[in-house]
């Protein structure tokens, strides 16, 4: 584990490599530049204003895309050697200013230290894992006619537009922009405005340094006019979402009207099923991590713990217990396990499925309440289908517990929902869990392991109304920020009967 950060000293600190002076009111489009409004940053664990950021129009990013176009085809055309080394030291970069980055994961996104720490390492593994894309085969040759050479290549699509969420805004970013970038396309990202620093600041800050060309990166915290501007601007040849279902349907709709290539990772309502042969200790250990990790807001948390009736009481006792001795508060000030949810509309919505729930007869055995925004771990029990803590995403600290009898029943129950995101099996036997996992329609699958998992060499994406069937990591990235193209080769032009 890294030593840890000390926030009062890099609050004080105002030469620090992410400074406010850096970035106060400003985007970074073809350097650091103002705009015509202002969005004010704050840290959710206390309300403090912790600096503003430039909020871009969609005239804003029809200038930064237009940039973006005329920048990437040098770009391209850079030897792949040296793109990939501006890769590799953005990694060294990120190295270098861990702690400060750390920091703002932790103030900005309500993350608690030992989350902020591993979202900056995956982050740091995307930036490697895309600095070997540039030297990788790119093509294939392909059988033909003889005196004619077949050729299949990868080509960048030019522009992608990234619109990256505020729950892990550092990598679910980084994971797009990075790849995106290694294989010779130009990209402008909307990282959400609530986390625009640790997610598209840090990110700007850590090319610029490394020696990313001007223009080929754009950062624009915008509103929903600016996604939209996006997904419409002529430019843009691809969208990549990462968000809630409702918001990637309007960009699925805009986008796919102007013909651009999609990848949507959306949300998920994702079952973690306890079979009674599991061992409990490690059930409840993998279930409080996979609902509480980050206030439960994570599109691979644990929506639905379906476990098995012959185990159901101790399990619900010992999750209860659990959950009532977490330490919650600032993840600024000490060791806690739970931060503050983003923001108000967040506790709201968590804690109107928990009361709807209770109404529809589900049981409160733990939580329930919120301070300010620090919603107390929570565990339902008796949920069923129906009721609105089985059907609904929750987006918080919430462990939804259903019991089931039988196998049969187990599956039917993590297929009765039209998300497809992840989904886990705990059991002393892995072929039982796996005979189950075979059956469920999701894109993640664990086995003796909880829902919440990338490891960046892994294709990550779900089906339904978890995403629309792409896949983003490790060997789908050629296949999401390329595009074919089919070239042959004659020594001379046949002559044709017509």
């Amino acid at each position: 584990m890294n030593s840890p950060v000390d926030h009062q000293a890099l609050q004080s600190s105002e030469a620090s490599w992410l400074a406010s002076a850096t970035w106060e009111g400003r985007a970074f489009s073809n350097g650091w530049t103002s705009l015509g409004q202002t969005a004010d940053v704050r840290e959710p664990a206390t309300g403090k204003r912790l600096g503003s950021v430039a909020m871009a129009s969609g005239t804003d990013i029809a200038t930064a895309c237009a940039a973006a176009r005329a920048a990437q085809r040098a770009w391209a055309g850079t030897a792949y050697d040296k793109r990939a080394a501006v890769l590799r030291k953005a990694a060294q970069l990120a190295e270098t200013h861990r702690a400060e980055i750390v920091d703002w994961l932790v103030r900005e996104s309500g993350s608690i230290g030992p989350k902020a720490e591993f979202e900056l390492a995956v982050t740091i593994k995307a930036l490697y894992e895309a600095s070997a894309m540039p030297s990788q085969a790119q093509g294939q040759v392909l059988p033909s006619e003889p005196g004619r050479m077949s050729l299949a290549r990868r080509r960048p699509i030019g522009v992608i537009g990234v619109i990256s969420p505020f729950n892990f805004p550092l990598y679910l970013a980084m994971r797009a922009v990075a790849p995106a970038l290694a294989i010779g396309n130009a990209v402008v990202l909307k990282p959400d405005p609530r986390t625009a620093v640790c997610g598209g600041f840090s990110i700007a800050r850590l090319f610029e340094d490394a020696g990313l060309p001007p223009g080929v990166l754009h950062v624009l915290p915008g509103a929903g006019d600016a996604g939209e501007a996006l997904c419409k601007d002529p430019h843009v040849g691809m969208i990549q979402f990462t968000g809630s279902t409702a918001a990637g349907r309007r960009v699925g709709k805009v986008a796919g009207e102007h013909l651009k290539k999609l990848s949507l990772e959306l949300g998920g309502k994702n079952s973690l099923i306890v079979l009674d042969d599991a061992d409990m200790d490690l059930a409840i250990a993998n279930t409080t991590w996979a609902t509480y990790l980050h206030q439960g807001q994570i599109c691979m948390s644990a929506g639905r713990v379906l476990v098995h009736s012959k185990i159901a009481d101790e399990f619900v006792r010992r999750m209860s217990e659990k959950a009532r001795n977490l330490p919650v508060g600032d993840p600024a000030s000490g060791q806690v396990a739970l931060g503050p949810l983003i923001n108000q509309h967040q506790v709201d919505h968590a804690f109107g499925i928990v009361k709807r729930s209770v109404e529809q007869g589900a049981t409160l055995s733990a939580g329930g309440t919120a301070e300010g925004l620090f919603f107390k771990p929570t565990v339902l029990t008796g949920v069923k289908p129906g009721m609105a803590a089985f059907d609904e995403e929750i987006f918080g600290p919430v462990a939804s517990i259903t019991t089931f009898d039988s196998d049969e029943e187990a599956v039917k129950l993590a297929n009765q929902t039209d998300f497809g995101l992840s989904a886990a099996i705990l059991s002393r036997s892995v072929g039982r869990a796996m005979a189950i996992g075979e059956q469920l329609r999701v894109g993640l699958l664990h086995i003796n392991d909880q829902t919440v998992n990338d490891e960046v060499v892994n294709p990550f994406g779900g089906v339904g109304a978890s995403g629309n069937g792409t896949s983003i990591g490790g060997p789908a990235n050629w296949e999401e920020f390329t595009q074919w193209q089919w070239v042959t080769v004659k020594d001379t032009a046949p002559m044709y009967p017509l």
